[in-house]
């Protein structure tokens, strides 16, 4: 296992040094940068400019900045933001809380209720029930999580119900414990009902699909013949045969907790790293974008890297086709 592992590890890290290479070659030959929002200000002196330049290293060709950045970057020094004033580290430690806040909470809920929803409508195939998931899945899947964000936020203001913007509340440190949980709740109804109706909605077709292939296979109906209560065969044989494709998902489900929810975040005001990812691109900020974009590519890696691992502890097929290989 820790070989298999091991390898698939060196197998992701050319996968982020590649992505954050050519990132960096696209946000430096996008016309203008930071400073030349600085030359349009009569108060600052192109040696000042110049001098700036100078102190961040990009006064020198692209491949000697992006080889010292790579080299700050495996140490977690991501360099200084020039919109904000600050580290990039810092600035993604605020931003991230909020974010895995929102994705987190949005990935466990979605798994919770779809799973069960998925295998019932797969078990109920063609009847009253799991017409009516189809149909929720279909409506789901229709509306775009942008514009189910805009709807809600009419609603919200509209309503009064609900926040708009913000994570917490003015009077959020003197409520008590329970308070804050409520009042963060509060503040996340809108964004995170907008991922869980859409991350249910796929993931409930591809749970039904998948179990209505394995109940339709022979071992199924071997087992039902040996006089297996069908309860078992569903869950105990179907369901772990069918959990593959599920545990690959989940792995690009934790690799798009950062990314996943960026749309919505800017259209629902939550600060979370979408917005500062989209403010980032917008003044500019070359290493802001850049640490985003290194953040991003890790939990890529460790998402795939956590698939690998549900996938192999759950098949050990796939083990044994590695140690297959390695022999031939």
């Amino acid at each position: 296992m820790f070989k298999y592992l091991l390898k698939r590890f060196f197998q992701m890290v050319p996968i982020v040094i590649s992505m954050t290479f050519v990132s960096f070659v696209i946000v430096k030959l996008a016309p203008g940068n930071y400073f030349t929002q600085l030359e349009l200000n009569p108060s600052i002196s192109k040696e000042t400019i110049e001098e700036l330049k100078k102190l961040y290293g990009l006064d020198q060709n692209l491949f000697l900045q992006y080889f010292k950045w790579l080299l700050n970057a495996l140490q977690f020094n991501l360099g200084y933001s020039f919109a904000y004033h600050k580290p990039v580290l810092d600035l993604i430690k605020e931003r991230l809380v909020n974010t895995l806040e929102l994705t987190v909470t949005s990935f466990i809920l979605s798994w919770l209720v779809a799973v069960p929803l998925g295998i019932v409508a797969g078990v109920y195939r063609g009847k009253l029930l799991d017409r009516l998931i189809t149909l929720f899945s279909f409506f789901g899947i229709s509306l775009p999580n942008f514009f189910l964000a805009f709807i809600f936020m009419y609603f919200a203001a509209k309503t009064g119900l609900f926040p708009i913007g913000g994570v917490v509340s003015q009077n959020y440190d003197s409520l008590p414990w329970w308070g804050k949980v409520l009042d963060r709740l509060w503040h996340m109804a809108l964004p995170l009902s907008v991922l869980v109706i859409g991350s249910i909605a796929g993931l409930l077709r591809l749970v039904r699909s998948t179990i209505i292939d394995e109940l339709n296979k022979d071992y199924v109906k071997v087992a039902i013949a040996k006089g297996l209560p069908y309860r078992v065969v569903v869950m105990k044989h179907a369901f772990r045969n069918a959990l593959n494709p599920f545990l690959t998902l989940i792995g690009f489900d934790i690799a798009g907790l950062l990314s996943g929810a960026a749309l919505v975040e800017i259209i629902t005001a939550w600060p979370g790293m979408g917005r500062l990812m989209f403010e980032a691109v917008m003044s500019q900020d070359l290493f802001l974008v850049m640490g985003s974009l290194y953040i991003g590519g890790i939990m890529l890696v460790l998402g795939n890297l956590i698939a690998d691992i549900l996938i192999a502890i759950n098949d050990p097929r796939i083990r044994e086709k590695e140690v297959e290989g390695r022999v031939v």
